[in-house]
């Protein structure tokens, strides 16, 4: 067993966390698998498999081995009250979206909650044993969800954790598999004979450790990992923190506890049974299914190919043809999975996640397109959020906070459902231009690229392109797994971090300085400071204090001078290596050792505080205003102005802008205290919430929280007034949309917000001039202007094709015959080449025989234009072509279709010679 390990691993691991108390008291005896090789802890003496798919199949389906069926709440709360009178302190859910890491956007285990912080002992955990029923999201295995019989997007994991460190011993092994053994032996009746603990190594976030799989009838139900290993580099490092992670699949033991044909029938019946009678769709014999789920796990069976030899095989059995049972399953499959990933959306979207065509939105889509393309293909005409609210009602009898936020779900789903059907109105062209480039390279299939491509950009499903393809004659062959390759790509969070602007030796020497001491944090108001030289190269200067603040969190450093005796020197910037603040500085270095005086310019910094206060007063009003789906995807606090990108699924209108800029003015002229503190990260979190992370994920034992009143909390490094009052007026200056799914909010503050609005009142007075109307009647007097700007208009279009007309009409009357074709050219004074359109689009109507050669002159400007009718075109004439050539020989250049070609940059006393040539070259053109 160890050699086995040392071959995975690399290291030596432990064989006695794998000899617990528990099997000697009981008799348990260690076996070796005859079909995977793993060594395993059985009761049973005839055992001679290890109870785990694909060794065995399910035997609990029709024949459940629990007492009784549960409930997922029944099971929810057996579970954590048993635990509760083992000593364990249950602990309320974390949100699906990891906000407290920078690593992952979603959370995928309950042991996501505790990492890194918890994990490497930079915090304390919430309680120490601790329960909890932690709601997760996995798309590894979404292009099986609805057909394996018991794959999920959503899930919960019910976990019971201890951390041990060198000071606090909890407990361990023996523990941890004596609470799960009396957990299914006692609280839910199961045969001890059927309970399996199979040795196993586990590995995820950064830690590994041994573990043991605990099956039952073939059935996974739980992970008993003992995480004492940090991954690095592919190696094994011991921990001095031992943590026992647990997972316990909620919906797997209700599953096992029901025995229903599959996981879905045992957890969503609700649903389901309205999905079933809204589509009028009848499930097929229920051993059917029983069967599928029982041998999906031993066949392996993974990807659309696997599945359909595993039901070819089952279609044999019942003796029915394939394609018919096929037939039976898809409508159901889909009902199945539109039932997982509508309780998947909701916790993501009731938890923040906005969609969109990035990070965790992008998840969130794909859920979306996935249910809408189910509906279609079942001829549901329901809506999305119809849809959404059978699982809604049910997610919040467990969890009453996810039905607060119905209508912000809903409104998300409303405006979600309506870009995907504008997606499929715009698909049609896309395809069609993509299928074309495919032909052009001699294929007779759509590459799984192109699909990927054309979901991945645009938001078409690969069953949607495949009837558009099929259409132009080529095939299409969609991954097995295409939907999960397509979440891949987007479940890892963010790149590296942003490389400074410091030479990589400047960086090593400073890191190994002593930290420097921050007086912007001490005395937030100091605008001149003594500080000594420890280190001065290559135009970066530390020194062992300073009140210049470093780039961070959103603000640009503070820029000023230092001075020394005898010398002086720009500071231009400041960025924060490890806890040592390098500036950046202009001119001369003073020396190592010396004592310089630095002064902040205060204005700018001013400034800075005002913009940074404003930012958190703006994101307050913003989640009291569009909902608690807002969160800061972004900010920059510059001298004279802001941003501040919020996710939000709509552009905002003038009206929210308006009130916006009400609200947040409101809390400035309220002048509440801005106050700040350093709290330990675990009290932080359990005082104020994850909410804490606006501006992302702050590391460190300690957060810095800036606190204004009841309206914003947050951890952010940034400089601050010391009221709100101080921020002074704050105003919009303009919203745009930066992404999908994220809006951009351009503000200005305190006295920059003074200049603006000095700006706007100057240009409404310049506006005023120039109409001459008085400011009071400016709004009116614009619109008159304007209407009769549209009238003008209006009357020009309607001369200019009149006046095009004629011209068309004089070229006919003056043209020459050429073969088959008719000629005629004339120059045009002060014609823009809208104007000479105007004219060959007249002469294709009048004469489709006619080639018509123009020259335009226009303030020097000197253009052509010529036009083949349809009948000309059919001739042989190019219109493209002729403009290309005469062009050329006018000093230009040009080019364009058969039936309309333009020249430019014309030499004018070339061009008037071209036109006696046009007849040669269209000649020319007709004997080809």
């Amino acid at each position: 067993m160890e050699e086995a390990f040392r071959q995975v691993w690399g290291v030596k691991v432990f064989p006695t966390i794998y000899e617990v108390e528990l099997f000697r008291e009981k008799g348990f005896a260690r076996r070796k698998c005859k079909a995977c090789g793993r060594s395993f802890w059985t009761l049973n003496p005839e055992a001679e498999y290890c109870g785990d798919q694909p060794c065995v199949a399910y035997s609990f389906v029709g024949k459940p081995p629990a007492s009784k069926p549960l409930s997922l709440q029944e099971a929810r709360e057996k579970f954590l009250s048993f635990l509760e009178r083992h000593g364990h302190r249950r602990i309320a859910k974390y949100p699906v979206v990891a906000r407290w890491r920078d690593d992952v956007y979603l959370v995928g285990a309950s042991i996501y909650d505790f990492q890194p912080w918890v994990t490497e002992g930079v915090i304390p955990p919430p309680a120490n044993p601790l329960a909890i029923s932690q709601p997760c999201v996995r798309f590894t295995d979404i292009d099986l969800v609805g057909k394996s019989g018991r794959h999920l997007t959503g899930f919960e994991m019910m976990a019971h954790h201890a951390f041990n460190s060198p000071k606090q011993h909890v407990y361990w092994n023996h523990e941890t598999v004596e609470y799960c053994f009396k957990f299914f032996t006692e609280e839910l009746g199961v045969n001890p004979e059927k309970v399996s603990f199979v040795e196993d190594m586990w590995s995820g976030g950064g830690n590994a450790g041994e573990d043991f799989e605990v099956v039952i009838d073939g059935i996974e139900v739980a992970t008993l990992v003992f995480m004492h290993y940090k991954t690095l580099n592919g190696e094994l490092k011991p921990l001095e923190n031992m943590t026992v992670d647990t997972g316990y699949g909620l919906e797997r033991i209700v599953w096992l506890t029901c025995g229903s044909p599959t996981i879905y029938d045992a957890i969503f019946k609700p649903a389901i049974g309205k999905l079933l009678q809204m589509a009028g769709v009848k499930p097929p014999d229920g051993k059917l299914l029983a069967e599928i789920s029982r041998l999906v796990g031993v066949m392996s069976a993974k990807g659309e190919k696997g599945l359909k030899k595993l039901r070819v095989n089952v279609a044999e059995k019942f003796g029915i043809p394939a394609e018919r049972l096929e037939a039976s399953l898809k409508p159901l499959e889909m009902i199945y999975s539109t039932a997982d990933f509508s309780r998947t959306l909701i916790f993501m979207l009731g938890d923040g996640v906005v969609p969109s065509n990035a990070e965790a939105g992008y998840l969130a889509r794909l859920l979306v397109r996935k249910i809408l393309r189910n509906l279609d293909g079942l001829g549901l005409e329901a809506s999305l959020s119809e849809i959404l609210s059978l699982q809604l009602k049910e997610v919040s009898r467990d969890y009453p906070e996810y039905g607060e936020k119905a209508e912000a779900i809903f409104e998300m789903a409303r405006v979600e459902e309506e870009r995907y059907r504008e997606t499929l109105k715009r698909g049609e062209a896309i395809v069609k231009r993509l299928t074309s480039e495919v032909k052009a390279k001699g294929l007779s299939h759509v590459p799984s690229e192109v699909l990927l491509k054309l979901y991945d950009s645009h938001g078409l499903t690969p069953d949607y392109v495949a009837q558009l393809a099929e259409k132009s004659g080529l095939k299409t062959e969609v991954p097995d797994d295409f939907y999960s390759q397509v979440a891949k790509l987007h479940q890892e969070a963010g790149g590296g971090e942003e490389r400074l602007p410091i030479p990589p030796e400047v960086e090593e020497i400073v890191s190994r300085l002593k930290p420097t001491r921050l007086l912007y944090y001490e005395k937030p108001s100091l605008q001149e400071f003594e500080a000594k030289v420890v280190y001065a190269s290559q135009g970066f200067l530390v020194l062992d204090r300073t009140a210049f603040y470093a780039e961070g969190g959103g603000q640009v450093a503070d820029v000023g001078v230092v001075k020394w005796d005898g010398g002086k020197a720009e500071v231009s910037g400041a960025y924060k290596v490890g806890n040592v603040i390098v500036h950046v500085v202009k001119d001369c270095l003073p020396p190592v050792g010396v004592e310089v005086r630095g002064m902040v310019n205060w204005g700018r910094r001013r400034s800075l505080m005002s913009h940074h206060t404003a930012t958190h007063i703006i994101i307050g009003a913003a989640r009291r205003l569009l909902g608690e789906h807002v969160w800061q995807h972004g900010a920059l606090k510059e001298a004279e102005r802001a941003r501040l990108d919020i996710t939000h699924y709509a552009r905002l209108s003038d009206e929210q802008v308006e009130r916006l800029e009400e609200m947040a003015n409101r809390v400035v002229m309220q002048d509440i205290p801005v106050e700040v503190s350093w709290l330990p990260r675990e009290k932080a979190e359990a005082k104020y919430g994850f909410t804490i992370y606006q501006g992302g994920v702050v590391p460190g034992r300690r957060l810095r929280i800036v606190k204004i009143g009841e309206w914003d909390v947050e951890a952010c490094g940034g400089t601050h007034c010391r009221s709100t009052g101080e921020v002074g007026p704050i105003k919009i200056v303009r919203t745009e949309r930066v992404q999908d799914g994220v809006e951009r909010i351009i503000f200005t503050a305190g006295i920059s917000a003074v200049r603006e609005f000095r700006r706007d009142a100057l240009r409404l007075k310049n506006l005023s001039s120039i109409t001459g109307s008085p400011l009071e009647d400016l709004e009116k007097s614009v619109k008159t202007l304007l209407e009769e700007v549209k009238a003008a208009r209006k009357e020009a279009s309607r001369l200019r094709s009149r006046l095009a007309r004629q011209t068309a009409q004089s070229l006919i009357a003056q043209a020459r015959k050429v073969g088959a074709v008719r000629i005629s050219s004339c120059r045009l004074e002060e014609a823009a080449v809208e104007d000479l359109i105007a004219v060959a689009s007249e002469v294709s109507k009048l004469a489709p025989d006619l080639v018509a050669v123009m020259l335009g002159v226009r303030e020097g400007d000197v253009r052509l234009v010529v036009v083949a009718g349809d009948e000309a075109a059919k001739a042989g004439v190019h219109a493209g072509r002729l403009a290309s050539t005469l062009a050329s020989k006018a000093g230009g250049s040009g080019g364009g279709k058969p039936t309309l070609g333009q020249g430019g940059n014309l030499r004018l006393e070339l061009a008037e010679k071209t036109l006696a040539q046009a007849e040669e070259e269209v000649k020319s053109q007709l004997k080809r």
